[in-house]
């Protein structure tokens, strides 16, 4: 009797299949959730973690042999693949002209000393850092000094090479009333003249190289403002016009942004530059928390030049993982 009063199987879990069905739209229009209070932007950061609900979904569905939210389910499946499928096989090739890394440093870091030397182990012909400190700035400069003759300081970044550097200047990311650790023990008028980007070019072999190194404003979840964006938007439409008005046709771009390119806040710079885990990388590269990252928020993103390989490096006394590309032209 019990058998022949239980609905049929398309009749059965409807509120799974209306939550799959949400789920998948949520993923396939993520660009129209609003971005009222940061929203659009948290969601695109965490994007790729929404796959987890398919497998929370999928066996309450089994359980109750629901057909309708089997198929239910296809949606959201078909979707993440789509967005994300290409980001599950190795994509790297062996060799590359150039070995390029970047790091947050990290303002708090208590080994600035061994953070250089596990850089330096890395073989970056060009490395960038973030977060530099004026107390740290010195032990970086010693350390990275043998191993690349060349190097160059704005503010909290800066970029060391092997190679010959010229044409250096600050890049204006507007980060008027920056926030966080570094900015911790500054004075406003500190914090105003504190440049975070610069550009400059690396002679190489086959011709010049722009490389841009940016750290972009913080962000921060705020109990009345939501997930608070705007000093870190700002200098991304900044820093996207810097680019656009780049007249070198190769260009690399190295730093902590403080987001992932599926934001939206980035689609000055991903419309012109594309990231090389994106297209020669194995996996998701996620380089923030250094504990346990769940979000690539430090990029390198090329124009010109082809990504042969890109990965993520071991953990320094930094709350960031460094991150490195191979690439080629």
């Amino acid at each position: 009797m019990r058998t022949g009063s239980r609905p049929e199987p398309w009749k059965r879990g409807p509120v799974l299949a209306a939550l799959a069905l949400l789920l998948g739209l949520l993923m396939l229009l993520h660009a129209k959730i609003t971005d009222i209070g940061g929203l659009g932007s948290l969601v695109e950061t965490f994007l790729p973690w929404f796959g987890l609900f398919v497998p929370v979904l999928a066996v309450p569905a089994l359980r109750r042999r629901s057909a309708s939210a089997a198929v239910a389910l296809l949606l959201p499946v078909t979707v993440w693949l789509s967005l994300f499928g290409g980001m599950l096989g190795d994509k790297s090739h062996p060799g590359g002209d150039l070995t390029v890394v970047s790091h947050n440093v990290g303002a708090d870091n208590s080994d600035p000393a061994g953070t250089a030397r596990d850089l330096v182990a890395s073989g970056a012909d060009v490395l960038a850092l973030e977060e530099i400190t004026p107390q740290a700035g010195a032990t970086y400069e010693k350390e990275l000094a043998t191993a690349y003759p060349y190097h160059t300081v704005r503010g909290t970044v800066g970029l060391w090479s092997r190679l010959p550097l010229s044409d250096t200047r600050t890049v204006d990311v507007a980060m008027q009333g920056m926030a966080g650790p570094l900015a911790a023990n500054m004075s406003a008028e500190e914090k105003a003249a504190t440049p975070r980007a610069l550009r400059t070019t690396v002679a190489t072999d086959r011709g010049p190289l722009a490389v841009y190194v940016a750290h972009l404003g913080s962000v921060r979840v705020m109990p009345r403002g939501g997930f608070w964006t705007d000093q870190r938007d700002k200098g991304a439409q900044s820093l996207g016009k810097a680019l656009a008005a780049e007249q070198n046709e190769r260009v690399v771009l190295l730093g902590d942004l403080n987001g992932t390119t599926d934001d939206r806040a980035f689609a000055g710079v991903t419309s012109q530059l594309h990231s090389a885990q994106d297209a020669a990388g194995d996996g998701f590269g996620f380089s923030w928390p250094a504990t346990f990252p769940v979000a690539r928020i430090d990029q390198i993103l090329v124009r010109g030049v082809k990504p042969e390989s890109s990965w993520v490096l071991p953990a320094t006394g930094s709350d960031h993982l460094p991150v490195a590309a191979g690439i080629s032209w």
